[in-house]
């Protein structure tokens, strides 16, 4: 960093001076950190919902169980990927699979509605810290 002979540092705007978007020391980690806590906790809610939903629902079949159970694995891996690029246009494949999960059952269409809204705040966080 340039600063001036006067030894001060300069002030934002001016020649030398290096623009922060954020307080945050690595936004990039601060960022995938946020898009992994949203896919591990959609692949928790999705395991832990198996259960009520075949309680209450009564009509979710065996391969609407092995969807939940996909879609929680696939919600996992994601999780673990989100160094690469390519894993946050997965993430919303994913939240647009939930959703027309809901032709399985009507709860997943709400937990697509949910997740959905939760992963839109992760990219709407991620597009305003890293730009």
């Amino acid at each position: 960093m340039n600063e001036p002979e006067d030894g001060r540092r300069p002030a934002e705007g001016e020649a030398g001076a290096t623009v922060r978007r954020s307080g945050l020391r690595n936004p990039e980690a601060a960022v995938r950190g946020l898009g992994a806590g949203t896919l591990a906790l959609e692949a928790i809610v999705l395991l832990l919902a198996i259960q009520p939903i075949r309680i209450l629902g009564g009509d979710l079949s065996g391969w609407g169980i092995g969807l939940v159970i996909f879609l929680a694995v696939v919600a996992a891996v994601l999780a673990g990927c989100m160094r690469r690029g390519w894993a946050w246009g997965a993430g919303t494949a994913l939240q647009v699979l939930l959703l027309a999960g809901g032709l399985a059952h009507w709860s997943l269409t709400a937990l697509g509605v949910i997740f959905g809204l939760a992963w839109a705040y992760a990219l709407y966080v991620r597009r305003s810290i890293l730009g």
